[in-house]
């Protein structure tokens, strides 16, 4: 069958591949823990009450017909009044579209500013940015980013690249490894797209920045999130955001998320979603706007909720770092925010190992870093606090043939 060359070239999802057939294997009665996708377990981590009565009580109601084109006018008035509380940057609602969820707005913002042949700058590992790139028919242009930098890119490794591309693609805390930008690299990243867009004349692109900051209000212990137009105010007519209410409040099946940037760029966004239907259920969107709009009851879930999964992260981290120091060959990056926690384990096919031993990981390589990759990524979102030891147990059954001679660390 002849089918377009997009259609015929661009691979499945590998992050759900592996899950899929961790799902298989459960259901056929095999006691697996299953910490890849980026998800919840609604029994451990469900959504904030409030927003769960906001959205039955919307239905009751009769939401149920067409929301406006890029989102209704309560709930981008309610972005707009909560990023301006919580986060301290301005935009009016007239800077706000609305989708459902983040995934549509990013394919948006990609089908708006990249042409077949324009470059493309991204970090690997990272989320679904060189699927989105091939289908625009982009460039890739890959910064294979290093643990001494927590998996983050640096300034000095994007520089050789910025006069050539259109779209510098960023997230933080990172998905999937559950690190943060510090400010003075964000800030020296930033003041490069600035200085950059200077020498771009009227009749060119200019070369912008898509943010993804779904996890932004995940940060733990000192770690704090910084986002580009607090460092870097003169960097607001470049960058577009990309957050939603998925990851900081358990609500990835709700579906809605916003971007928040440039009008010009938004309102080209805003036709494709309206031309591909990508917008929020107008039920979901009464009840959001209701619940961004209660700051008591924001603040007292995300209390609640942060203490949670930190502890199940800090706890994962901890484990991990026993097996270290005892000579095991593994390592973890303490976790910084999101809900991820990188590992490190150096041993032949550690993901199959892995998986026959009961623990479903995903390894870096589904995100685009190469696939020798010895690191991995573990989602805490679907995690019992008491699977965290068996898990750290199964770990040190595993690894005992594989010591390192000298008994030493990584």
């Amino acid at each position: 069958m002849k089918l377009s060359h997009v259609a015929a070239t661009l691979p499945g999802s590998q992050i759900l591949a592996i899950s899929n057939t961790i799902k298989e294997r459960i259901k056929s009665g095999e006691k697996i823990y299953n910490f890849t996708v980026g998800d919840f377990d609604p029994e451990i981590f469900p959504i904030p009450a409030e927003l769960e009565e906001g959205i039955i009580n919307a239905y009751l109601q009769k939401h149920t017909n067409y929301p406006q084109a890029g989102g209704n006018e309560d709930l981008r008035e309610a972005i707009a009044s909560f990023t301006k509380t919580f986060q301290h940057i301005n935009y009016d609602a007239g800077e706000v579209i609305v989708g459902s969820g983040g995934r549509p707005l990013i394919y948006a913002l990609y089908r708006t500013i990249v042409d077949p042949g324009d470059k493309v700058i991204y970090p690997v590992p990272s989320w679904n940015n060189h699927y989105y790139t091939k289908f625009v028919g982009g460039t890739p242009v890959e910064i294979e980013t290093t643990a001494e930098n927590c998996f983050l890119p640096t300034a000095q490794q994007i520089a050789p690249y910025v006069s050539s591309a259109v779209l510098l693609a960023l997230c933080s805390p990172q998905n999937p490894t559950g690190t943060g930008f510090t400010k003075e690299n964000l800030k020296s990243i930033c003041d490069m797209v600035v200085e950059e867009n200077k020498f771009r004349s009227d009749n060119e692109k200019k070369l912008y920045v898509l943010f993804d900051q779904m996890y932004w209000l995940l940060a733990y212990g000192s770690n704090k999130h910084y986002d580009p137009v607090s460092v870097c105010p003169a960097i607001k007519p470049y960058v577009i955001y990309v957050d939603a209410i998925s990851k900081s409040f358990a609500a990835t099946g709700v579906r809605v998320g916003w971007a928040m940037g440039p009008l010009a760029i938004l309102d080209k966004m805003k036709a494709m979603l309206t031309h591909a239907g990508a917008w929020a259920p107008m039920a979901e969107q009464k009840a959001v706007a209701s619940f961004l709009m209660n700051t008591d009851a924001v603040k007292k879930f995300l209390h609640t909720f942060k203490t949670a999964l930190e502890e199940r992260l800090q706890l994962l981290y901890n484990g991990i770092q026993t097996l270290k120091l005892q000579g095991y060959p593994i390592d973890a990056i303490e976790p910084q925010g999101g809900i991820y926690l990188t590992i490190r384990i150096d041993i032949p096919d550690a993901q199959i190992r892995l998986l026959n031993a009961g623990i479903g990981v995903l390894p870096f390589s589904v995100f685009g870093a190469p696939e020798n990759s010895p690191w991995y990524r573990i989602c805490a979102g679907t995690c019992k606090k008491e699977d965290i030891e068996v898990m750290t147990g199964k770990l040190r059954m595993l690894l005992p043939n594989f010591i390192p001679l000298n008994g030493g660390t990584l």
